[in-house]
């Protein structure tokens, strides 16, 4: 395969699974084919039994710097449907997601962004909504995501402005986690999503649902810790001063 045709970049090594967007060309703008694979793509990772984190980046110097937008003179509305449905995928992913962020993340590429459970970026990136600049009504979840993320205030800014802000302003505001120095960005992600892989997926499972705002779940939870041997072992490993071996493996939500 040509290593410029844009597509996306899938590996999985012990427990953490990562996908890369790959369009040299054009910053690692997301075509029509990337939005329509991305949840298939999501699907066959959720029922890997091995995969325990997600790690969703971008090729080079840069994250993603939105749609193709050559694909909008096509039908906007049909790339802008992708683009949702890639988001959701993205959301409902029953494993911990971080996007590794340097340089451009803007638009979808924003889009995506928000929709994994945390955000790294090195200083230097740049994070902008642009639906202001070429007309474009911004998808109501997407909305509704930015604003649960950073606030109304900063919201409005972002799309009525369409400006980039830096990763001084992304911390303070909320939109990313942690800012690490030029060079920092890939090792401290591989190190806290190691972490991340060593923890109970019981507690980042329910926890990531309760976050998101489910209320029917209760129930359902309180079955999976009965039947689960993780806080046995946690509380075993604990007072064993060793390190726990959690068994317990999400299946996608339903």
């Amino acid at each position: 395969m040509d290593r410029t045709e844009p597509r996306l970049i899938t590996s999985v090594e012990r427990g953490v699974a990562t996908v890369v967007i790959s369009n040299p060309a054009k910053r690692n703008a997301m075509t029509t084919a990337m939005w329509r694979s991305l949840p298939e793509l999501l699907e066959g990772l959720a029922a890997d039994p091995e995969v325990r984190v997600l790690v969703l980046t971008g090729a080079g110097d840069t994250f993603c710097a939105g749609a193709d937008i050559s694909t909008l003179r096509e039908s906007a509305g049909t790339a802008q449907g992708l683009a949702v449905e890639a988001e959701e995928a993205l959301a409902a992913f029953p494993r911990p997601t971080l996007a590794a962020v340097r340089g451009y993340c803007v638009g979808g590429g924003g889009q995506l962004a928000a929709a994994c459970d945390l955000r790294f970026a090195e200083e230097g990136a740049s994070f902008g909504v642009t639906p202001a600049k070429l007309g474009i009504v911004y998808p109501a979840s997407s909305t509704r995501r930015l604003v649960a993320l950073v606030g109304p205030g900063t919201a409005k800014h972002l799309l009525f402005s369409g400006e980039l802000i830096d990763t001084d302003r992304a911390l303070r505001t909320g939109l990313v986690d942690e800012v690490l120095p030029p060079g920092g960005l890939d090792k401290r992600a591989e190190e806290y999503v190691r972490v991340l892989a060593s923890r109970s997926q019981l507690t980042q499972a329910s926890a990531k649902e309760f976050a998101g705002g489910r209320t029917d779940r209760d129930a359902h939870w309180a079955a999976e810790a009965r039947g689960s041997t993780d806080t046995a072992e946690g509380v075993a490993a604990f007072l064993e001063r060793r390190a726990p071996r959690f068994t317990y493996t999400t299946a996608p939500t339903r």
